[in-house]
């Protein structure tokens, strides 16, 4: 009465659920199971976070079940197990007692519920309609054993075979199915456990499904079963094949039998029992007159097992089985068991040493396995002879080991076909015609070795190999190609030394071999690698005269001289260029690089001569080149030009103004003219670094003219006053080219606005600091950056003073020669034999230069 009072007046309480809980016992006690499942209920329903809440879903089952409300108690348990499930509870645990007592009846209660409602089958039911649980295992099997208990076999057999079949491939289930067996034997159902045993050897075969799920090596367990059932099966059935009783299921019996031996063997064939296992197949197969598979297993008995009792028995009764087997065989099926008995005779002999005959069994088996391809075991049978029995008749010997070379040479087991080989040599007469076909397999099975350490990238052991042929195998066809690889894998170990010592040898010994080619290539590698360079270079001049492929010989020639060029050997590599551009003139633009190279190396070797002459043959060539003229050949051409036009510009300079000045004018004149006619081609290129060479030139020619006239030695016989004017008219000539040697210098100055630079431009901007310091040699200022290429031009440009009116305009000198003339000669008057005169015409003559130059300008910088 108190705790209904106190449901009712303190619904909120934190004490309800143990009120509940007291009335619930209460109620369940006096079994008042319907008020204890209400009171029981208010508990669940408030949840696992009251302490009460496991026993709640308990006794609730409970009073369900009580009230025969079996599903709905099914529900509550499972309910229960569930919420352990999901807190983690280890249900294998054993030190919680009584949580684990619960359990138990937990599972007791579920399997009484199950068995009021139908047993095995219902438990199917509920977990198809109501979910599967990771526990059903354990569901079913407590209801096995619940039936067991009450010796009910069909059904503890049932509960356990519904698992099995519901899930056959759940950790468990082997369990349950040998489960299923014992329960069967117990009942004394012997027909039931074969099946049973059957179903087990099916489902859990070696090749089934359920090995998808699990490793073998992790169940030993189910292993064991296996073994068991397919062994049990393979004696039932062959006991009752032998049992008279059961002859007219002789045929299904044999069968039955055949099938479990045979798959014990498949799925065990390596296990201590197998061996005999295997015999017992044999013995049946025998009995039923299956000679040749009687056969088959007798021989995978005697010789595909560890030495075991049986062995001997059941390598002879191989051999009996197959001589059956002829006896019944058709004509034409004799010949091939014929061979099968000699092929199981010869085993048995190999298996067994002490038979007398042995020496002639294993020769002849040797023989034999060679000729069906069978390498491996053809040398081991060869090998057994000759180290067993040394002493054997010498024809027999030899012929094995002639088959140990060949079946070794097939396995690539090299080294062993070499001491073979080795071994049938000093057994063959020295007359016989056999011998050189016996050193080409020697030599083979070395240079195969030699092959290997390749691949293995062991190049020291290769080249030993590979030249070991020519010492034991000196006139195998094989020993060329042999030496050769020797050189290349010294070469891959950097053996320079060695390696051009076996390379040379190569050429000297086999002169015509296809290889010469390629050998002279690897020693002038070689020779370069070891830093001979100038020997490297003579291997590629070989190269060139050995090859018809011209791009080898082009490139032989070059690199020859290359080397020549390194080692100082100038005559050599001239003696290499020139023949280079005998083979090869075209096309042009090689051969001009070629020429160029020349003139350097003539140059070096101070033959100004040749050197000179090829510059002008580079200038040739170009000026005829037609359409294959190049970017390229023009450049080579006038950097030739320019050189070639070098030696005006020095003459001119050479000439000095002295008296008669008429004379030396006169002279230095004509050379001016020619230097400035010279460099003035030059702008023909249009290649902006001569360009700019030329133009220098030009200016200092204007310039220096200007510097030789005023240095120009005086008359001696003029009065002061004829002195002093002879000063002024000399000046007035001079400055005329002072002036247009500064506006070249400038001009060439202009070209670094096109983006041009060269070491003359830097020249002529010397020449003007010179000249103009003020503007061209000012220290550097550091200011804000230019805002634009404009701001820097005019930076760089100051405003050029007005020209003054007096001196005859030394422009209109240079524009109009023909009214520049007479005022010279009024000044040649005063002067000594008109000397200013040819000055003058000098200026004139220059100026279509110094226009056909500033085009030249303009294209270069175009062009760049």
């Amino acid at each position: 009465d108190v705790m209904n009072t106190f449901v009712k007046t303190y619904p909120s309480s934190r004490y309800m659920d143990e009120v509940q809980f007291r009335r619930a016992e209460y109620f369940f006690t006096r079994k008042k199971y319907l008020d204890s499942e209400e009171a029981y209920q208010s508990i669940v329903t408030i949840g696992s976070s009251s302490s009460y809440y496991e026993l709640a879903l308990y006794k609730l089952g409970w009073s369900f079940y009580k009230q025969e409300l079996y599903e709905e108690a099914l529900h509550k348990y499972f309910a229960l197990l569930d919420y352990k499930v999901r807190i983690g509870y280890d249900f294998e645990q054993t030190g919680d007692q009584g949580e684990s007592k619960r359990i138990e009846d937990t599972y007791r209660v579920i399997s009484l519920s199950f068995s009021n409602i139908g047993g095995a089958e219902s438990v199917t039911d509920y977990f198809s309609r109501f979910g599967s649980r990771s526990y059903e295992d354990k569901v079913y099997s407590q209801l096995g054993e619940f039936y067991l208990g009450k010796r009910r076999y069909s059904d503890a057999a049932a509960a356990y075979k519904a698992f099995v079949e519901l899930y056959p491939f759940h950790e468990v289930s082997p369990h349950f199915n040998m489960r299923e067996i014992e329960i069967y034997k117990k009942g004394g159902f012997g027909k039931l456990v074969v099946e049973a045993k059957k179903a087990f050897a099916t489902t859990y075969a070696l090749n089934g499904e359920y090995w998808h799920y699990f490793n073998v090596s992790e169940r030993q367990d189910v292993i064991g079963f296996l073994k068991e059932n397919l062994k049990d099966l393979a004696n039932h059935y062959h006991a009752l094949y032998q049992d008279k009783r059961f002859a007219k299921d002789k045929s299904t019996n044999y069968s039955e039998a055949l099938l479990w031996y045979r798959n014990y063997l498949s799925s065990f064939p390596k296990e201590p029992e197998s061996p005999a296992i295997n015999y017992q197949l044999a013995d049946l197969m025998l009995e039923n007159k299956d000679f040749r598979g009687a056969a088959l297993a007798y021989e995978n008995t005697a010789y595909n097992y560890p030495r075991h009792e049986k062995s001997s028995a059941a390598g002879y009764a191989a051999v009996y089985a197959y001589r059956e087997h002829l006896n019944v065989v058709q004509q034409g099926q004799r010949a091939e068991v014929k061979q099968q008995i000699i092929r199981s005779s010869l085993k048995f002999a190999d298996t067994y040493p002490e038979h007398e005959k042995v020496t002639i069994v294993l020769g002849a088996a040797a023989d034999d396995l060679y000729e069906m391809k069978n390498f491996e075991l053809a040398v081991k049978t060869a090998r057994k002879l000759i180290d067993n029995y040394p002493k054997a008749e010498v024809g027999l010997i030899r012929s094995a080991w002639l088959v140990v070379g060949h079946g070794s040479f097939d396995l690539t087991r090299f080294a062993e076909a070499e001491q073979a080989y080795s071994q049938v040599i000093q057994l063959t007469p020295t007359n016989d015609k056999s011998r050189d076909k016996l050193f080409d397999n020697l030599a083979a099975s070395i240079y195969k070795q030699g092959e290997q350490a390749n691949v293995l990238q062991d190049y020291k052991t290769a080249a030993a190999h590979f030249l070991r042929v020519g010492k034991l195998a000196p006139t195998s066809k094989i020993r060329p190609t042999a030496e050769f690889d020797a050189a290349a894998a010294l070469i891959q170990l950097q053996d320079w030394d060695h390696a051009a010592e076996v390379l040379v040898a190569f050429r000297k010994n086999f002169p015509n071999h296809e290889l010469q080619p390629e050998a002279t290539k690897k020693v002038a590698f070689v020779y370069r690698s070891a830093g001979k360079l100038e020997l490297a270079a003579a291997e590629y001049e070989r190269i060139e005269r050995e090859t018809k492929d011209e791009q080898v010989r082009r490139g032989s020639l070059v690199i020859a001289a290359e080397l020549y060029n390194e080692t100082g050997a100038s005559e050599k590599e001239l003696a290499v260029y020139k023949r280079y551009v005998g083979f090869f003139p075209n096309p042009i633009d090689e051969a001009l690089e070629i020429y160029s190279k020349m003139a350097g190396v003539y140059k070096l070797l101070g033959d100004n001569s040749s050197h000179m002459a090829t510059l002008k043959k580079i200038v040739s060539i170009d000026k005829n080149a037609g359409e294959q003229r190049t970017d390229r050949t023009r450049y080579l051409a006038a950097q030739a030009s320019l050189v070639i036009t070098e030696p005006l510009y020095e003459r001119f300079v050479e000439i000095k103004l002295v008296n008669p000045l008429k004379k030396t004018l006169l002279n230095k004149k004509k050379s001016m003219k020619t230097a400035v006619d010279a460099y003035t081609r030059l702008l023909d290129y249009e290649v902006a670094d001569v360009t700019a060479a030329a133009t220098y030139y030009m200016g200092e020619i204007y310039y220096h003219f200007s510097r030789a006239l005023m240095k120009s030695e005086r008359p001696a016989n003029l009065s002061e006053l004829e002195m002093e004017q002879y000063e002024l008219a000399l000046e007035e000539q001079a400055y005329p080219f002072e002036e247009k040697g500064i506006d070249v210098h400038k001009k060439n100055v202009e070209l670094l606005y096109a983006g041009i630079y060269s070491v003359w431009i830097d020249k002529s901007i010397a020449k003007l600091a010179q000249v103009f310091p003020a503007i061209y040699a000012r220290q550097e200022e550091h200011s804000e950056f230019m805002t634009s290429i404009d701001t820097f031009r005019y930076a760089l440009r100051q405003p050029e003073p007005e020209p003054e009116a007096e001196p005859a305009s030394a422009t209109e000198t240079a524009d109009k020669p023909e009214e520049a003339a007479p005022e010279a000669d009024a000044q040649a008057e005063n002067a000594q034999e008109s000397g200013a005169e040819e000055g003058a015409d000098s200026a004139a003559s220059a100026e279509p230069a110094q226009a056909q130059q500033e085009g030249a300008v303009a294209s270069a910088s175009s062009e760049q």
